[in-house]
Protein backbone atom coordinates (compact mmCIF):
# COMPACT_ATOMS: atom_id res chain seq x y z
CA UNK A 1 0.00 0.00 0.00
CA UNK A 2 1.53 3.59 -0.92
CA UNK A 3 1.29 6.37 1.61
CA UNK A 4 -1.32 7.65 -0.35
CA UNK A 5 -3.51 5.07 -0.60
CA UNK A 6 -2.47 4.36 3.45
CA UNK A 7 -3.72 8.13 4.14
CA UNK A 8 -7.22 7.30 1.57
CA UNK A 9 -7.51 4.65 3.44
CA UNK A 10 -7.20 6.38 7.20
CA UNK A 11 -9.34 9.41 5.89
CA UNK A 12 -12.35 6.58 4.35
CA UNK A 13 -12.13 4.71 8.48
CA UNK A 14 -11.93 8.10 10.09
CA UNK A 15 -15.23 9.48 8.29
CA UNK A 16 -16.94 6.03 8.59
CA UNK A 17 -16.15 6.01 12.79
CA UNK A 18 -16.65 9.45 13.60
CA UNK A 19 -20.47 9.53 14.01
CA UNK A 20 -20.60 6.42 15.87
CA UNK A 21 -19.89 8.22 19.24
CA UNK A 22 -22.83 10.50 18.65
CA UNK A 23 -25.62 7.74 17.49
CA UNK A 24 -24.24 5.31 20.33
CA UNK A 25 -25.20 8.37 22.55
CA UNK A 26 -28.86 9.03 21.01
CA UNK A 27 -29.24 5.28 20.80
CA UNK A 28 -28.88 5.10 25.01
CA UNK A 29 -29.95 8.65 25.97
CA UNK A 30 -32.54 9.34 23.36
CA UNK A 31 -31.56 13.15 23.27
CA UNK A 32 -31.32 15.03 20.67
CA UNK A 33 -31.95 18.49 22.49
CA UNK A 34 -28.14 19.92 21.78
CA UNK A 35 -28.13 18.56 17.71
CA UNK A 36 -28.91 20.88 14.76
CA UNK A 37 -31.35 19.50 12.51
CA UNK A 38 -30.41 21.19 9.82
CA UNK A 39 -26.57 20.83 9.78
CA UNK A 40 -27.67 16.74 9.87
CA UNK A 41 -30.04 17.10 6.87
CA UNK A 42 -27.40 18.62 5.53
CA UNK A 43 -25.09 15.88 5.96
CA UNK A 44 -27.07 13.56 5.09
CA UNK A 45 -27.77 14.95 1.48
CA UNK A 46 -23.52 15.89 0.95
CA UNK A 47 -23.11 11.97 2.24
CA UNK A 48 -25.34 10.59 -0.50
CA UNK A 49 -24.18 12.75 -3.19
CA UNK A 50 -20.25 11.52 -2.20
CA UNK A 51 -21.70 8.13 -2.13
CA UNK A 52 -23.42 9.07 -6.01
CA UNK A 53 -19.86 10.37 -7.07
CA UNK A 54 -18.07 7.12 -6.18
CA UNK A 55 -20.72 5.26 -7.94
CA UNK A 56 -20.17 7.34 -11.12
CA UNK A 57 -16.72 7.00 -11.03
CA UNK A 58 -17.00 3.47 -9.98
CA UNK A 59 -14.65 3.90 -6.94
CA UNK A 60 -15.50 1.41 -4.29
CA UNK A 61 -13.54 2.49 -1.67
CA UNK A 62 -15.33 5.88 -1.54
CA UNK A 63 -18.62 4.43 -2.16
CA UNK A 64 -18.28 1.80 0.64
CA UNK A 65 -17.30 4.75 3.30
CA UNK A 66 -19.62 6.90 2.41
CA UNK A 67 -22.45 4.13 2.57
CA UNK A 68 -21.65 3.35 5.69
CA UNK A 69 -21.03 6.64 7.20
CA UNK A 70 -24.75 7.08 6.46
CA UNK A 71 -26.04 4.45 8.97
CA UNK A 72 -25.21 6.08 12.01
CA UNK A 73 -25.99 9.50 10.34
CA UNK A 74 -29.48 8.95 9.16
CA UNK A 75 -30.57 7.33 12.42
CA UNK A 76 -29.02 10.57 14.21
CA UNK A 77 -31.05 12.46 11.45
CA UNK A 78 -34.24 10.27 12.10
CA UNK A 79 -33.87 10.67 15.78
CA UNK A 80 -33.84 14.20 15.57
CA UNK A 81 -36.62 14.62 13.11
CA UNK A 82 -38.47 12.42 15.55
CA UNK A 83 -37.83 14.58 18.93
CA UNK A 84 -38.58 17.65 16.91
CA UNK A 85 -42.21 16.74 15.20
CA UNK A 86 -43.27 15.26 18.84
CA UNK A 87 -42.53 18.35 20.56
CA UNK A 88 -39.40 17.10 22.55
CA UNK A 89 -37.09 19.18 20.32
CA UNK A 90 -37.93 22.71 19.17
CA UNK A 91 -37.65 23.28 15.43
CA UNK A 92 -34.18 25.10 15.85
CA UNK A 93 -31.11 25.92 13.68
Amino acid sequence: MTSVETVGFLASLLSVLNQFPQAIKVFRSKDTHSISLVMYCIVVVCITLWMVYGILLHDGPLIWANLLSLFPITYIFIMKLRNTIIGKDKWAI
